[in-house]
């Protein structure tokens, strides 16, 4: 397994090992690695004839800096994890001063209005720096195709979006939500969790599939009014926001169309940790 600490090294590697026909796939990760990730390199790696895995824990899109402070990171295990799928992985795992060489500050986006939504609104300058690492790592791994989890669809919405703006030639794969025996969406901050909250957050997705399920006969504002009251009676969970919204656009939904396909996201703090999921609903 080949791990690389330097975009320079990193882009040689690629450069002599490639010809016009090799294709690369990319994972772009933040480390803390579970089976989520793990079935994106599987992915990749059936399909591509190179695959590189980034693990960066990127500064610029944590508006939170205990956040950032507390993110997980255990490059060791990350590794040991990736050996398990292949050894045929290409790690990419810079410092912040290799990526952004002695600037570390986010660019400026268009994504249409993608960004203002949820996320957007309840984490001020998330996407700026979402966008300004993964117009980086994109640069610097030219993929063929990089994978993506629908865990953080806005995310992936918004990817998309940059693929768009910035004419990159990258297909951008969707790759459905892995997800932990009771429900809970796999995420690196479920290992912050204490084996109780981690137990109790079920409750997320149990959540969305009755919203699911209420979709079909009730009205919006039933449905989100019944949300609120779910996360009241649960003292140690936090409702951040619950929003039905057009899974292209992200706009609110204001009424329930045959024609327009909805999604339900959610946010929630399980005692200062914030959780996220989402479901399809039509």
């Amino acid at each position: 397994m080949l791990i690389f600490e330097t975009q320079l090294a990193l882009i040689e590697h690629l450069k002599v090992n490639s010809n016009p026909k090799t294709t690369h796939g990319f994972v772009p990760t933040m480390g803390a690695l579970h089976q989520g990730h793990l079935s994106l390199v599987e992915k990749s790696l059936l399909n591509n004839d190179l695959t590189i895995v980034s693990i960066f824990v990127n500064p610029t899109q944590f508006n939170n800096p205990e956040d950032l402070e507390k993110y997980p990171r255990n490059l060791e295990s990350d590794i040991a994890k990736l050996q398990t799928v292949s050894d045929n992985v290409i790690i990419y795992a810079p410092t912040v001063d290799d990526i952004y060489e002695g600037n570390t500050t986010s660019k400026s986006f268009c994504f249409d209005g993608l960004e203002n939504q949820m996320e957007g609104k309840f984490r001020p300058g998330h996407f700026e720096g979402v966008g300004t690492i993964v117009k980086r790592l994109f640069e610097i791994v030219n993929p063929t195709n990089a994978y993506f989890g629908e865990k953080d669809f806005q995310q992936l919405q918004i990817i998309k979006k940059l693929v768009e703006k910035e004419n990159f030639s990258i297909n951008i794969v969707e790759c459905p939500i892995f997800r932990e025996e009771n429900g809970l969406a796999m995420s690196s901050r479920n290992e912050r969790l204490s084996p109780n909250d981690r137990n109790a957050a079920a409750i997320i997705y149990k959540t969305l599939l009755e919203v699911k399920h209420k979709f079909a006969s009730e009205s919006l504002s039933e449905i989100a009014l019944w949300v609120n009251q779910v996360f009241e009676n649960q003292p140690d969970f936090k409702l951040d926001y619950f929003e039905i919204a057009a899974e292209t656009s992200l706009q609110t939904c204001e009424t329930k169309n045959q024609n327009q396909k909805c999604r339900a996201f959610i946010a929630v703090f399980v005692n200062n940790i914030r959780l996220i999921d989402t479901i399809s609903l039509n």
